[in-house]
């Protein structure tokens, strides 16, 4: 699992600034994370997603955004509650979801959201 900042992510998921429309830059599904080290449901769904990784290893992709340092991407991205998931599909609409959510939530969300068994 890798951390991304507002920079790391207009490279590799969406660059909000040059781009109106919904445009993936990644070449797997993805799951991003956004976090903060205080939150309480934050830390339950933390070492879920890394067995995931390990689990859906060059299948899916999964990162964690903190927005207590990256404010300008969770304002831009409308995060008011967190964790808040976002779920990318290669070729369909991002998803998000708000709260913590349990391993068998999230491989439900795999396979569902991200179409990957």
């Amino acid at each position: 699992m890798k951390n991304l900042t507002t920079q790391t992510f207009k490279e590799k998921i969406f660059n909000y600034e040059e781009e109106n429309e919904w445009k993936f830059k990644g070449n797997k599904p993805t799951i991003i994370d956004f976090y903060a080290d205080w939150c309480g449901p934050c830390k339950m769904v933390g070492p879920i997603l890394e067995e995931l990784s390990r689990e859906y290893d060059n299948k899916v992709d999964i990162f964690k955004v903190d927005t207590e340092t990256e404010h300008e991407l969770a304002a831009t991205l409308g995060i008011r509650s967190i964790p808040s998931i976002l779920f990318i599909p290669l070729n369909d609409q991002p998803q998000m979801s708000m709260g913590a959510m349990t391993k068998e939530g999230f491989k439900d969300a795999i396979n569902r959201i991200l179409e990957v068994e």
